[in-house]
């Protein structure tokens, strides 16, 4: 199928067809949840719109611990139907839904005590495999494996030797969860949504008790859309509440937000051939192989400050170094980590205080005619989610409308991505790339990396790196532009790419250069430019002043010294 370009002026058009004539569904947030809801709803034949406030998966899915997996932990509440759905959708998205974005990853689980623990865990990671076999999703990961303190020590040389007596490992599977989202919103609009970021919904329209649309404010241009739909879904993921709040209504369910934050370190710093998982008083501890880097996480607390920018503060960044450098034998220190990122779980609330014990079961309500919301999940699951909430969505449209397809429906880039990575080394031959660079852009965009040579072939400096980032080529840059949606320098080095947490400097040596490559794409002028890098470098500051901070509350107050850009 021909794939979507999402440039400036795909952005405008789809904006204007948006308010042109009134819609099927409209589906306010483009995170996970959103994106799939309307590539759920455009591939059952539905006219769709999709708006953002600010950038594809700017909040919560840009922000995870990339992980798609089952989650083991549920095992050991008991949560046999979460655990089994989601190991279904890992199957799904490995093997035939997103095989050039979704990867899999070991694991290494030490054990501490002798005999009861081996057989204990061993059972739980025993039906964790059984489980996914019986989906008839598990054939694409290795079963898992015991290993004795030797064995172990072999595989993960950077752990003590008395933090195990031996250990399992198991494999789940990872992914770029920024570059997922974008490929999904890209999926939706070549079957014919009309999306935009940077396009704010302000207030709702109303006949009688109905929702029929939504203002939906241009951020970017100025101005103001009404866009009228027969059902407006809303899956603003930690913004529900706000979002429910523009009809007066609640509904039925409270979201709570969760603060998870994570610390990115390069690959030597930790000697292992195997991501780690580790038992903390509170819940698990991920240590997760992410190229060239590691990524340890999470935390799990509460927070009530700012939902668009939550911030990490030096304990939280204490916390995560205290509990990994308790199995390590070299430890780590703050001069090893590069990057720092903050995200928010959208969790339903239950009885409980503790955000840990709080469902990851989602749900979907009709609080007035015309408006349904979905929240709560976990990322792994986005695709149950949308299709329960497009499900909903139907009941209040007066049409016959196709089953769910998006089982059956392949994300852009994932046919003829196994083909083009047969050919790599052919690849790499004919456009003078090295074969590790057409991996690397085959593993972020599958069959579309021809687009990203394209422009290379046009400009023959596209193909150099960047000279602060060199894991990217220049061409990356341009394509986040051109193609992937991007309006802002933020957008592509946060999201588009991860330089802003994969370089000690965060990004800013990277920033003028990127700039100046994007500017031509969108009609940037010098005093433009200028404005994205002041604004991203004062951005990267805030940030780091909020990481020497004491707790949530200063941190806040820090990281709010830098507000988001828009275009003038």
């Amino acid at each position: 199928m021909r794939t979507a370009t999402l440039g400036p002026a795909q952005r405008a058009e789809s904006l204007a067809a948006m308010a042109e004539r009134e819609l099927d569904v409209l589906v306010v947030g483009a995170g996970v949840v959103g994106a799939g809801t309307a590539l759920d709803a455009v591939t059952r034949g539905l006219s769709v719109g999709l708006v953002e406030a600010r950038d594809w998966a700017s909040g919560t899915s840009s922000r995870s611990s990339k992980l798609i997996h089952g989650g083991l932990r549920y095992l050991e509440m008991l949560d046999f139907a979460l655990v089994r759905e989601a190991l279904k959708e890992r199957g799904l998205l490995l093997e035939r839904l997103a095989p050039h974005l979704v990867k899999p990853v070991p694991f290494l689980y030490p054990l501490q005590h002798k005999g009861w623990e081996r057989l204990y865990a061993g059972s739980g990671v025993a039906l964790y495999d059984a489980m996914s076999m019986a989906r008839g999703h598990g054939r694409g990961l290795p079963m898992h494996r015991h290993l004795s303190r030797g064995r172990a020590l072999r595989v993960a040389p950077a752990l003590k030797k008395d933090a195990l007596v031996g250990a399992l490992q198991y494999y789940d599977a990872q992914v770029d969860d920024a570059r997922f989202v974008a490929t999904l919103v890209r999926t939706a609009a070549a079957y014919g949504a009309q999306v935009a970021n940077h396009a704010r919904v302000t207030s709702f329209l109303r006949e009688g008790e109905r929702v029929v649309g939504a203002r939906v404010q241009d951020v970017e241009a100025g101005g103001e859309y009404e866009v009228r739909a027969k059902q407006v879904v809303n899956a603003s993921g930690v913004w529900t509440d706000d979002t429910q709040s523009l009809v007066g209504e609640r509904g039925q369910f409270h979201v709570r937000a969760s603060k998870g934050i994570h610390l990115v370190v390069p690959k030597d710093r930790i000697h292992s051939s195997t991501g780690l998982i580790l038992r903390t008083e509170k819940s698990v501890l991920f240590v997760i192989p992410w190229g060239r880097h590691w990524i340890i996480g999470t935390t799990d607390t509460d927070w009530d400050l700012d939902k668009a920018h939550p911030a990490a503060s030096s304990a939280d960044i204490d916390y995560l170094l205290e509990h990994v450098n308790a199995v390590l034998s070299v430890p780590l220190t703050r001069d090893d980590v590069e990057g720092v990122y903050a995200g928010l779980r959208p969790l339903l609330a239950g009885e409980s205080d503790a955000t840990s014990k709080l469902s990851r079961e989602h749900t979907v309500a009709h609080p007035v005619p015309g408006l349904v919301v979905v929240a709560g999940g976990k990322y792994t699951t986005y695709r149950v989610m949308a299709k329960d909430a497009v499900d909903e969505a139907v009941h209040g449209l007066d049409l016959r409308v196709a089953d769910s397809v998006t089982e059956e429906t392949p994300l852009l880039g994932a046919e003829g991505y196994q083909a083009l990575w047969n050919a790599r080394a052919r690849i790499a031959a004919r456009t003078g790339l090295h074969v590790v660079r057409v991996e690397h852009l085959l593993n972020r965009y599958g069959a579309m990396a021809e687009e990203v040579l394209q422009l290379v072939a046009e400009d023959p400096s596209l193909g150099a790196p960047l000279q602060a980032a060199d894991d990217y080529l220049r061409a990356e840059v341009v394509y986040a532009a051109s193609h992937e949606g991007a309006r802002h320098l933020d957008d592509v080095l946060t999201r588009r790419t991860r330089i802003s947490i994969e370089t000690f400097d965060r990004g800013t040596r990277s920033a003028r250069e990127a700039a100046e490559l994007i500017a031509p794409v969108l009609g940037w002028d010098k005093n433009q430019i200028e404005r994205e890098v002041q604004h991203y470098e004062k951005r990267v500051e805030a940030e780091r002043e909020s990481q020497r901070q004491p707790d949530d509350l200063t941190a806040d107050a820090a990281r709010l010294g830098a507000p988001d850009i828009a275009a003038r």
